[in-house]
């Protein structure tokens, strides 16, 4: 049986990244992307991109309202809460490539070489 698990998102950026460091040291970017669904709706989607996959220099710039285009996986984690055993599917970013710069900026940005 062969299992394929890719995710590509093109969409906005809804609200600020959010930029956490874990216990062990490493560091997550939290962005919630913005994509639109048949018709008019817009789906809201939780990113996480850690910095050791995708890279700090290329999160930074990043920021609410910019067009982006995410490639990863999709992810569903378990954890406990004050209101019990709760579950959140996420996309967890391999790369990250803002879409359309401002003029003289050079271009686009690019997250991930590999991607």
């Amino acid at each position: 049986m062969v299992t394929v698990n890719v995710v590509v998102l093109a969409g906005t950026v809804a609200a600020d990244p959010v930029t956490r460091q874990m216990p062990s040291g490493d560091e997550v970017t939290e962005l919630r992307i913005s994509v639109p669904e048949t018709g008019r709706r817009l789906l809201p989607l939780p990113v996480a991109a850690w910095h050791a996959t995708v890279g700090r220099a290329v999160l930074d710039p990043i920021a609410k309202g910019d067009s982006v285009l995410v490639h990863g996986q999709l992810v569903r984690r378990f954890y406990r809460s004050g209101a019990g055993a709760r579950s959140l599917t996420e996309v967890v970013a391999t790369g990250i490539k803002r879409l359309g710069s401002e003029p003289g900026t050079g271009g686009e940005a690019t997250v991930n070489p590999e991607a």
